[in-house]
C-alpha cells in the first residue's frame, strides 16, 4: 500500500481546519498531520512535520500565508496550495510569485479540493478555473511585438518542447498521451525533464512560462 499524502491545514478559524479536516481525513490516501493558526506556526510546523502538501490561508494575524509560502518554498519543505475567501487579484500573483503551486477558492466542491490535494503531491497545475484567466491576461499585457525566445528553450529537444506546449495549455499527462500517442509514463519524464531544463519548480509555472516566453497566446488556450 503506498503512503498516504500528508498535509498540513493552516487557517486562522478552527471551524474552516475542522471542516477541512473532515474532508480529506475520509480519504484513505491522504492523512492531515497538523493543523496551525498562523503562517509562522505554519513554517514552524513545516520544519517539524514536512508535509507533502500545505493548504495555506492569507490573511492570518502576524505573518500571512503569503510570507509564509515565501519561506517554505524557499526552504524546500514543502508544496504550498493556496486556498482562500477571497478572489483578489493581488493575492494570486503573490502568491504564484511566493511559489505557492496553486490557488484555490473556498468556496470549491470538496472533491475538487480533494483532487487538488491529490494533485499538488503530484507536482500537477493547480490553478482554480475562473482564475486562470487572469493569469494568462496578465502574462501577456502590453506585448505588442514578439520576443527573443529566452536562450534555455535551446535545452529542450523537440518532444519536449511539444510537451511544454501542452503544458501551457494547461492538459493533464493524459490527455498529452492521447494526442501525441505516448504512455503516460513517457509522458511523465519528459513533463519532468521540461521542469529540470527550464528550473521551473512545477506544471503551474510552467504554464506562466510558457505565456511569458511567448509560446502560447490566450488565443491558443
Amino acid at each position: 500500500m503506498s503512503t498516504p499524502t500528508r498535509v498540513l491545514l493552516v487557517d486562522d478559524h478552527a471551524m474552516v481546519r475542522s471542516g477541512f479536516r473532515l474532508m480529506l481525513s475520509v480519504e484513505p490516501d491522504i492523512e492531515v498531520v497538523g493543523e496551525c493558526a498562523t503562517g509562522m506556526e505554519a513554517v514552524v510546523q513545516a520544519r517539524q512535520l514536512r508535509p507533502d502538501v500545505i493548504l495555506m490561508d492569507v490573511q492570518m494575524p502576524g505573518m500571512d500565508g503569503i510570507d509564509a509560502t515565501r519561506t517554505i518554498v524557499a526552504e524546500e519543505l514543502s508544496t504550498v496550495v493556496i486556498l482562500t475567501t477571497f478572489d483578489r487579484d493581488d493575492y494570486l500573483f503573490d502568491a504564484l510569485d511566493a511559489g505557492a503551486s496553486g490557488f484555490m477558492l473556498k468556496n470549491a466542491e470538496p472533491e475538487t479540493l480533494v483532487e487538488a490535494v491529490r494533485a499538488a503531491a503530484h507536482g500537477h497545475s493547480l490553478l482554480a478555473p475562473e482564475v486562470t484567466r487572469r493569469v494568462i491576461e496578465r502574462m501577456t499585457s502590453g506585448r505588442h511585438t514578439q520576443l527573443p525566445e529566452p536562450p534555455e528553450l535551446a535545452r529542450l529537444t523537440d518532444r519536449e518542447r511539444e510537451i511544454l506546449l501542452f503544458l501551457g495549455r494547461g492538459y493533464a499527462n493524459a490527455e498529452i498521451a492521447a494526442e501525441l500517442f505516448l504512455g503516460e509514463a513517457t509522458v511523465k519524464t519528459h513533463v519532468s525533464n521540461c521542469l529540470t531544463k527550464l528550473g521551473l519548480r512545477d506544471r503551474v509555472h510552467a504554464v506562466i512560462y510558457a505565456y511569458e516566453a511567448g509560446l502560447i497566446t490566450p488565443a491558443d488556450s
